[in-house]
């Protein structure tokens, strides 16, 4: 049987990953996780099943800025791929202390690709994002080896970790894939996120703010995906893609945030309250608009299972109905 080791687990994508594992395979998952701010326990008990699926699962506190001890390792035990989700992600933290992302993701990364190296004979998959190349202009939608221009701290460290990924590959042969993500949404999101927090204000009738160019004419966009298709695509890219590689994991479509907001607003039959904001010129390191090109897994045969908009009632639904996964 199949084990995995998936770091960050009780973190938001991670959740959903785990959950998409357990239901659709027979695998077993060791959890790796700290369980700071953005882990939270609850996400893993809440996946409908858990009571079956817990005996297939073991948890290790761990925080990756401290290399895997031998003794560390023991407990991990034999694993037959990586997952590496855990990650510090938010943008306006990183500005205010670089340091600690450079930790978190670069040197985190780093401790990880040397126990995997050591102890780990099957794939490593490295989570990153689309926020390494910076802002995309309009009509330009970034491939996988495209230059790299972090806009903030985060997106740097980031992109530091895939090129360590890219050397550990190149030097060791490890079978490191890296996929980029853009903007995930879903149940047990955490309420500072645009998606959770337009449902929470339309909900109780207050103003929501959309991002908006200088002129505040045009809203950011971004190709939103639910985290049931990234949690798909992750499966895809380990019985599918080749060591080396990197792979974009994009939504079918662009929405903007303006439209994304008058659906989550339509879908709870109530009227929409906004304010364009010009937050991006103002605040360093926020960019307007992000894009990738998904053509590559396309070409390979993946899409995502379940449409933006069904995905989007669905967790409008879910979260009025959840409203405990509201409070901040």
């Amino acid at each position: 049987m199949v084990t995995v080791l998936l770091t960050g687990g009780a973190g938001f994508i991670g959740s959903h990953v785990a959950e998409h594992i357990l239901r659709g395979t027979d695998w077993r998952l060791v959890f790796l996780d700290r369980l700071d701010c953005s882990g939270n326990l609850g996400r893993i008990a809440e996946i409908k099943g858990w009571d079956t699926y817990r005996t297939r699962c073991r948890w290790v506190w761990h925080d990756l800025k401290a290399p895997i001890s031998s003794q560390l390792a023991g407990q991990i035990g034999p694993v037959d791929y990586v997952l590496h989700l855990a990650a510090g992600t938010h943008v306006d933290r990183s500005i205010t202390d670089p340091m600690s992302f450079v930790y978190d993701n670069v040197v985190g990364t780093g401790n990880l690709l040397e126990y995997a190296r050591q102890k780990v004979p099957g794939r490593f998959v490295y989570f990153s994002t689309d926020e390494v190349f910076g802002p995309a202009p309009a009509g330009v939608a970034y491939k996988e080896w495209d230059r790299y221009k972090s806009a903030n701290p985060y997106a740097a460290t980031k992109a530091g970790a895939e090129e360590l990924c890219v050397a550990y590959a190149n030097t060791y042969r490890l079978p490191v894939l890296v996929t980029h993500c853009m903007n995930v949404f879903g149940e047990r999101q955490h309420p500072e996120k645009f998606i959770p927090g337009t449902i929470a204000k339309v909900s109780r009738g207050e103003k929501v703010t959309i991002h908006a160019n200088r002129d505040r004419t045009k809203a950011g966009s971004r190709f939103y995906i639910h985290a049931r298709n990234v949690a798909d695509a992750l499966l895809f890219v380990i019985d599918k893609g080749e060591p080396g590689e990197k792979y974009n994991i994009v939504g079918e479509r662009e929405v903007d945030n303006l439209e994304l907001a008058q659906l989550i607003a339509e879908y709870q039959g109530k009227p929409l309250r906004y304010e364009m904001v010009d937050f991006h010129s103002s605040r360093p390191g926020h960019d307007l608009r992000y894009a990738l090109d998904g053509s590559k897994l396309a070409a390979m045969g993946w899409r995502p299972p379940v449409s933006f908009e069904d995905s989007l009632k669905r967790v409008v639904t879910w979260t009025l109905e959840n409203p405990r996964w509201l409070i901040p």
